[in-house]
C-alpha cells in the first residue's frame, strides 16, 4: 500500500532492470533494489509490475508493451511503488534485447530521476487518465476509455505520445 512518502533518485544514478519476454525480472542493479526496497532474491523472477503504483494509468503500460512488443523502443514516466509503501517517479527508457540470431530474449530499461518541471505536466494527465479508467465498472471498458482520451490528446496536440514524452526531457 502506498504510504504517500517520495523517494528521490539522486541526479546521476541509473536504475536499470532487465526482463525476460514476459516482464520477470532477470537482472536488477544496486540502484533499482534501493529505490525498491527489495533484495536481489525478492527481485529476480518477479514480475516487473511488483513495482507498479497504483495511480499509474493502465493505458500507459499498455502503450509501453504494445510499442516493446513490436521491437521499438519506448520513453514513459513512470511513479513506481517500492515495497515499503514509498513512491519514487522515473523517466524510462525500454528497449527489447535480442540474442546474436536476433530473436527476442527479453527487454532492457534505464531509468533516471524525473523532474520536478515534467512531472508537472504529466502527473494531471495521468491523473485525469486514471480517472476515466476508474470511472468505469470493467477493467477493459476503462482502459479502451483512457486509451481513447489518451489519442485524443494526442491528436489534439499533434504530437505522438514519444514527442511529448521527450519534450518534457528538456524542461
Amino acid at each position: 500500500m502506498p504510504t504517500g512518502v517520495e523517494r528521490t533518485l539522486p541526479p546521476g544514478d541509473i536504475i536499470v532492470t532487465k526482463t525476460d519476454p514476459k516482464g520477470r525480472i532477470t537482472y536488477a542493479n544496486a540502484t533499482f533494489l534501493a529505490m525498491a526496497a527489495l533484495d536481489e532474491a525478492q527481485a529476480i523472477g518477479a514480475p516487473h509490475s511488483i513495482i507498479r503504483h497504483p495511480d499509474m494509468p493502465r493505458c500507459v503500460f499498455a502503450h509501453l508493451w504494445r510499442e516493446i512488443e513490436a521491437g521499438r523502443e519506448v520513453f514513459a514516466y513512470v511513479n513506481n511503488l517500492a515495497a515499503d509503501g514509498a513512491h519514487y517517479w522515473v523517466f524510462a527508457h525500454v528497449t527489447p534485447s535480442r540474442d546474436a540470431a536476433g530473436r527476442l530474449v527479453g527487454y532492457h530499461s534505464n531509468r533516471r530521476g524525473a523532474s520536478a518541471a515534467a512531472r508537472a505536466v504529466i502527473e494531471p494527465l495521468y491523473a485525469e487518465l486514471l480517472a476515466i479508467e476508474r470511472a468505469h465498472a470493467s477493467r477493459r471498458e476503462g482502459l479502451a476509455a483512457s486509451q481513447g482520451a489518451l489519442a485524443d490528446r494526442l491528436a489534439a496536440l499533434g504530437k505522438s505520445y514519444e514527442e511529448i514524452v521527450l519534450s518534457l526531457v528538456r524542461l
